[in-house]
């Protein structure tokens, strides 16, 4: 092995070492188009399967174009896993910590002992139902997500398979190289293998299995004798009698990447004629949106993923058999208007190769920093691992980890959940939208610190949220304006005075304002509190608004304008690539090492000088006194085949009959343009995560009691909504969460002075 191929990164990412069973010179596909782009941050060693040769040897070579290492074993039996081991171990002693990276479960059985910084399992296919699967790769497919950190499928129906195997499982269909296919809707020099074949030539490239439908192909050729049919790609695991023997249907075998665009742009249709079997029941094609992106019109067989992502792209069809195809093909070349690509564009700026490695990488760091220290390393280091311990990894954990780690302080964050950003947190579910798991986050401040802060690490763009709620009178604006007055009540008003003088009409005064309903009532009366409030509050909160503080009203007011905006902020935006990214980029700092699936608990004391802790303040003190009471919500995500169904983000139901409380769709919050659209249905419990305190004179007074404990305390700082026991919006746990890094910091530079209150009541 020659020593001099080693590569190092210029960046500290460790390594990734990926172990395919694909061929890296074979078809450039998902492996090779994320491992080229990974390559541009760190050193890639993909490990092929081994092949035959007489003298054992690790081949190693550069490819040129990516800088990846294509790493071969060479040996005698190629199926000696002890032998493959051994060679591989040599890798590694080489290469040093490294990133393991799975295409096949098979490579277990040759590499499970390696204590990898992070384990990545990339479902790209379902390889137990192809075509000569070994007896062991179900076995091994379980061990494999046991070990994994993060998963990722190649597809829908691969994630809706796989999704209760993994607790940190992420659908990332296969996208498009946008620069490279694009160019095939100009004109190219055509290669001269396919120059002297007849128009229309109907096309495929891709690999050549039993994944293929040769009935419906040679049906095609049958049917259209005048029609030539050109077949790129590998052919493997089929026997020349198994291809069709047609005169006008051309194997022309392998072909290089570079020259494919060369091929597509003197295609008339582009073609997916896939058998319906077991090998491609959870398929993700990647040659749609590669034939898309060339501006070639697409016919496929009903394979699932392709019919659910490209439903209503009028540049796909799809057909059951050799008639349906030649149907189909006939009308795309009668087809000259190109309008109908603006929507395939629209579609393709979302499914980009850059963009999927980009989250993919994100979530990579992620499983790499809760991979840093080990379980035993964390109870065997003499020496202190942080002089701080954040507990939580949402808002206030993240920024004042940032800050100080900045300030120059080791920063150990964990959180229980498998994923940072806390309610936060948005990921791409398995449709391709862009979701917020924990129901909507709309970000709105009237703080220029808060905005400049959180601007290091995201950009933004604008976003007004406005919210409708659905009463008798149809969909009004909520919080209630001119607007809602005039639909409910039938009313005529212009001008804020005559709204002003009208909710004044409605009003009941009273002498003392003690709850939720009376803050409604005494502004504008018992009909629109009854319409709008009562029942809202009452699903939301699990008890009636006379029982919970003013405040929790107090927060949608009246307004006698016009204006339906559901915040008036001066800044109101949403970061520009999501929430999650935002919370990688804060918390990607080498002062920082975040463990995730882990509880403070777990942490030797000793090991850290101080802890930061925004989990509920009950919780850390054993629910000494009893339990604080908090809200929980529950969410009902689905995904429909439409490209929006709401006309604003937001619609609130707030009558009885209906069991949830508002409903959201994402794509107004996000921006995304896709051909689908997620909602997200919330419905307030009892039980289950604490999401909101609920505001009433008996739990403050619960409260004060832990509030008394954490003001003894020299140790201990708490933070956030659940540590200060009081609903804060997002800005408002950030602007804590700074002045709480800053009083931190100044402790520390001033260690012989007075020890304030512990509680952080900024």
């Amino acid at each position: 092995m020659d020593g001099n191929i080693f590569i190092t990164a210029e960046q500290h990412r460790a390594p990734i070492i990926c172990l395919s069973h694909l061929r890296w010179n074979s078809v450039f596909q998902r492996p090779q188009q994320l491992m080229s782009r990974f390559a541009a941050d760190r050193a890639v060693y993909f490990f092929e399967e081994p092949v035959e040769n007489q003298t054992p040897e690790l081949r190693l070579e550069i490819c040129p174009r990516t800088g990846v290492v294509v790493v071969t074993p060479m040996l005698p039996l190629p199926h000696d896993a002890a032998a493959i081991r051994g060679m591989l171990d040599r890798l590694v002693t080489r290469t040093g910590p490294s990133v393991g990276w799975y295409y096949t479960p098979m490579a277990l059985d040759f590499s499970e002992h390696v204590p990898w910084v992070a384990t990545v399992f990339d479902v790209m296919d379902e390889l137990s139902a192809f075509r000569f699967a070994p007896a062991a790769l179900r076995t091994n497919e379980r061990r494999l997500m046991h070990r994994a950190d993060v998963v990722f499928t190649g597809g829908a129906s691969l994630f809706a398979a796989k999704a209760g195997q993994h607790s940190n499982i992420h659908c990332m269909p296969s996208g498009v190289d946008l620069g490279h296919f694009m160019t095939a809707r100009r004109p190219l020099f055509e290669p001269d293998d396919q120059m002297s074949l007849r128009r229309p030539l109907l096309g495929y490239f891709g690999v050549i299995d039993e994944r293929m439908d040769m009935v419906l192909l040679a049906g095609m050729a049958a049917l259209r004798p005048h029609w030539d049919f050109v077949m790129l790609g590998p052919v493997a695991k089929l026997t020349p009698e198994d291809l069709p023997n047609a005169s006008n249907i051309h194997w022309l075998g392998s072909k290089d990447y570079n020259d494919l665009p060369n091929y597509l742009s003197h295609w008339d249709v582009a073609l997916m004629p896939f058998a319906i079997n077991d090998a491609t029941r959870f398929i993700s094609p990647t040659k749609a949106p590669e034939y898309l992106a060339g501006g070639k019109r697409v016919i496929s067989t009903p394979i699932h993923d392709v019919v659910q992502r490209f439903a209503g792209i009028e540049a796909v069809s799809i057909a059951p058999d050799a008639a349906g195809f030649v149907a189909a093909a006939e009308a795309a070349m009668m087809r000259s208007d190109v309008s109908d690509f603006a929507a395939v564009d629209d579609l393709l700026a979302t499914i980009s190769w850059e963009g999927i490695h980009a989250r993919m990488d994100a979530l990579l760091a992620a499983s790499e920093r809760t991979t840093r220290l080990s379980a035993a390393a964390l109870h065997t280091t003499p020496a202190a691992i942080s002089d701080y311990l954040v507990v939580g990894a949402g808002f206030g954990g993240a920024v004042v980890a940032e800050r100080l780690a900045a300030a120059g302080s080791r920063v150990l964050v964990v959180d229980r959940r498998t994923h940072v950003g806390g309610n936060a947190y948005d990921e791409v579910d398995a449709a391709g939208l862009l979701i917020h798991r924990y129901g909507p986050h709309i970000f709105h401040t009237n703080s220029d610190e808060v905005l400049a802060y959180l601007s290091r690490f995201t950009a933004w763009r604008a976003y007004e949220h406005r919210v409708l709620a659905q009463v008798p009178a149809g969909l009004v604006p909520m919080p209630i304006n001119r607007v809602t007055v005039n639909q409910v009540f039938g009313t005529h008003l212009t001008t804020d005075e005559e709204t002003a003088a009208f909710f004044a009409s409605l009003a009941e005064p009273m002498r003392e304002i003690a709850s939720a309903r009376d803050f409604v009532v005494a502004a504008v009366g018992t009909n629109l509190y009854e319409m709008f409030f009562h029942g809202y509050t009452l699903k939301q909160w699990g008890v009636p608004p006379e029982a919970l503080d003013r405040s929790v009203t107090a927060r949608v007011p009246t307004r006698t304008s016009d204006d339906d905006r559901y915040f008036l902020d001066k800044h109101q935006c949403m970061p520009a690539s999501g929430y999650t990214a935002m919370f990688d980029a804060m918390l990607d700092h080498p002062n920082i090492t975040v463990l995730l699936g882990t509880s403070h608990d777990d942490i030797p004391r000793g090991r850290y000088r101080h802890t930061v802790f925004t989990g509920p303040i009950d919780a850390y003190y054993g629910h000494r006194y009893g339990a604080l009471p908090y809200r929980s919500l529950v969410f009902d995500h689905e995904t429909l085949d439409a490209s929006q169904v709401q006309p604003v983000g937001t619609i609130n139901y707030p009558t009885l009959d209906t069991p949830y409380t508002r409903c959201t769709e994402f794509k107004h919050l996000t921006g995304q343009v896709h051909s689908k659209t997620s909602i997200c249905r919330e419905r307030s419990s009892g039980t289950g995560d604490p999401y909101y305190p609920i505001p009433n004179d008996a739990n403050q007074r619960l409260f004060k009691r832990y509030q008394a404990l954490a003001d003894s305390e020299r140790e201990v700082t708490f933070l956030g909504r659940l540590g200060t026991y009081r609903y804060m919006n997002m800005d408002q746990v950030v602007a804590q969460a700074l002045a709480t890094a800053r009083r931190l910091q100044t402790q520390r530079a001033a260690p012989q002075s007075s020890m304030v209150s512990s509680s952080a009541a900024s």
